[in-house]
């Protein structure tokens, strides 16, 4: 579990390590099952129930709009997403959808769209979805083919957004489309109700670790002007920013899996008698031991540097958060896949909680920008500070 000496690091205050002990004591009474039996969606959308009931949704959005905190706290996303990722891999996927949604909303929306959704956000009545990702326009954002026509009260969408996680289930959708022949050309964000004439949920798919996502699709969707997030062409900023809430604790998701498999090994290793002693006798099992709890204090320390810039220091954190969520996201992979491996064939049984997190994990990797993206985006910062001056 999260080691108690890293609340003491400066990055925490005394709110945050009593939301830590608040919502472990509670994940490890109402999170009992990482392997989860029956419909999908239904799940997630009890998760979604259960988590704003429980008022861990508050955390989603600012208090103006029924939220726990004055502005979105990065610190605080990261340690609740940390805490439900090391019990429950959906009931984290159902929270930061809460946020990645209608987080937009929170950063750009104007007062009216706040107060319509940001409060049945916080109580898990509205579940919310992120649309950003097309067929051919994922992490390359000038790729994007969906088109918002101007109309005279407002925008006629065209076209087709996929990987969208809560498809089906989703109240609303934060959506990016380009315009043309607008005030100002560009990309655009726009809040879309899921019952819209015109949009419909055009394929679902699995993947290997079950959650609701599938495609959208546009078709003369007419949506009007007070729908939209920000100006015009303002879009990609409203992504940027609202990825840079949410990078970092996909990073801290990454570690709460680690740090439950962590455990796992230990009980395995300590318990699982091996050539005339413990598996955990073995210098091999203890050099593996030492690197796995070396990543997951490493990548504590990225994650919460890059949260603690966004909260203290408010300055974009492009290159900190691109660092944390592909460390942590690598690492876990590396210690979860170690740990499978001291569990031998067990680790690899359908319905043992150690094979659903090394399926959990595979995702991680990709989402919000595949670990080669963040190379790229922590490759071109480290270039644009060095030729501008400002040292490192």
């Amino acid at each position: 579990m999260f080691n108690a000496d890293s609340l003491l690091l400066p990055f925490f205050t005394d709110d945050h390590r009593q939301l830590h002990d608040a919502l472990h004591q509670w994940s490890a009474q109402h999170l009992t099952h990482r392997v989860h039996e029956g419909n999908v969606d239904d799940i997630c959308v009890t998760l979604t129930r259960t988590l704003g009931k429980a008022g861990w949704l508050r955390y989603c959005v600012p208090a103006q709009y029924g939220g726990a905190l004055p502005a979105l706290d990065s610190r605080s996303l990261c340690l609740i997403r940390q805490t439900l990722g090391y019990y429950d891999g959906l009931a984290d996927f159902a929270f930061v959808m809460a946020g990645l949604g209608s987080g937009p909303i929170s950063l750009f929306g104007s007062d009216h769209l706040k107060e319509r959704y940001l409060p049945k956000v916080a109580t898990g009545e509205l579940i919310a979805a992120f649309a950003l990702s097309e067929p051919d326009a994922g992490s390359d954002v000038a790729a994007m083919t969906t088109r918002a026509t101007r109309t005279a009260s407002g925008y006629r969408l065209n076209g087709v957004k996929t990987w969208i996680s809560n498809a089906d289930i989703a109240d609303f959708y934060t959506v990016f489309a380009r315009v043309e022949g607008d005030e100002a050309e560009g990309v655009t964000a726009f809040v879309v109700d899921a019952n819209t004439p015109g949009l419909r949920v055009s394929e679902r798919f699995d993947v290997c670790a079950p959650h609701p996502i599938g495609s959208l699709t546009f078709t003369d969707c007419e949506i009007p002007a007070s729908q939209r997030l920000a100006n015009p062409g303002q879009g990609f900023k409203v992504a940027m920013q609202n990825l840079d809430v949410f990078r970092a604790s996909v990073g801290a998701a990454a570690l709460g899996f680690a740090e439950a498999a962590l455990d796992m090994g230990i009980t395995r290793a300590t318990t699982r008698p091996m050539f005339g002693a413990m598996l955990a006798d073995l210098q091999m099992t203890q050099a593996a031991i030492g690197d796995m709890s070396t990543e997951i204090d490493a990548a504590t320390l990225l994650i919460y540097r890059a949260a603690w810039e966004r909260d203290i220091l408010q300055r974009r954190t492009t290159k900190s958060a691109a660092m944390a969520k592909m460390f942590a996201t690598e690492s876990a992979q590396r210690v979860i896949d170690r740990c499978v491996q001291l569990h031998g064939g067990l680790g690899v049984k359908v319905g043992h909680p150690l094979e659903m997190l090394y399926r959990e994990i595979r995702a991680l990797r990709i989402y919000e920008g595949a670990t080669e993206v963040q190379q790229v985006i922590i490759a071109r910062e480290t270039l644009k500070n060095k030729t501008s001056g400002v040292s490192q």
